[in-house]
């Protein structure tokens, strides 16, 4: 389970409550030794391996894997001059990552000014997820860098609006409600897949769509803007 998201105990939508006499902040951030040999693959090339990982859980967001600069190889990090501030962790440079003759603008980023209660990533870079090429943790590949996000999204009346990812060579094969209606909140951040465009198997046994099943996009209502709608999500 992630302990920021959704449901977690850290997330903003947390459904239960830590057993203790005074209230805690309503940010809590929580960082994790691995344990396990994490590797970053990008334009065809390994650019990052490591048995010493931190994973940062953050409320609102998928973990973050945190590498030692030491496991990061030769010239892959360019500075890039951008300055963020973190509301939590304080001043963060980001990074062009290169290989090759592949460069990917802001894919990296180190906390630069972190407090002392934050030292475990101090001299540590993150990797965007969907920056990479593939991310894998020992042999086995994390599956969220196989989604490429898509432009465009559609519209639902019970759900909100939907983004949508290539898996592979599989054009718009899965799409997510972010930030779902309040109504229909458990689904935010959850993944689907069209059973037409890959294989999906549950308890071991493949997924067929029913005769004539099909998604059909909803579009944007009465020609309002994504941006439109967003702002009309009830509270």
């Amino acid at each position: 389970m992630g302990l920021s998201w959704q449901q977690g105990p850290l997330a903003p939508g947390a459904i239960g409550r830590f057993l203790v006499p005074d209230p805690l902040p309503e940010r809590l951030l929580f960082a994790e030794p691995l344990r396990r040999r994490m590797r970053v693959k990008f334009g065809g090339a390994w650019i990052a391996d490591s048995e010493d990982v931190v994973l940062l859980h953050e409320p609102g967001r998928y973990p973050v894997a945190y590498f030692p600069l030491g496991d990061i190889f030769p010239d892959v990090l360019q500075a890039s001059g951008y300055r963020t501030e973190h509301s939590d962790l304080g001043p963060t440079s980001w990074y062009t990552v290169r290989a090759g003759a592949h460069s990917g603008p802001r894919a990296a980023w180190q906390h630069t000014g972190l407090p002392d209660y934050a030292s475990e990533l101090k001299e540590r870079v993150a990797f965007g997820w969907r920056a990479m090429d593939a991310f894998y943790e020992e042999d086995e590949r994390t599956d969220l860098s196989v989604l490429t996000p898509v432009e465009g999204q559609t519209f639902c009346p019970y759900k909100g609006l939907a983004s949508y990812f290539d898996v592979g060579s599989a054009h718009m094969a899965a799409w997510s409600y972010q930030d779902a209606w309040t109504e229909a909140g458990r689904i935010s951040g959850h993944i689907s897949f069209e059973p037409d465009k890959v294989a999906v198997t549950l308890d071991g046994q493949q997924l067929q769509p029913e005769p004539g099943q099909a998604v059909i996009p909803h579009g944007i209502d009465r020609d309002l803007t994504t941006d439109e709608v967003a702002a009309s999500k009830p509270s």
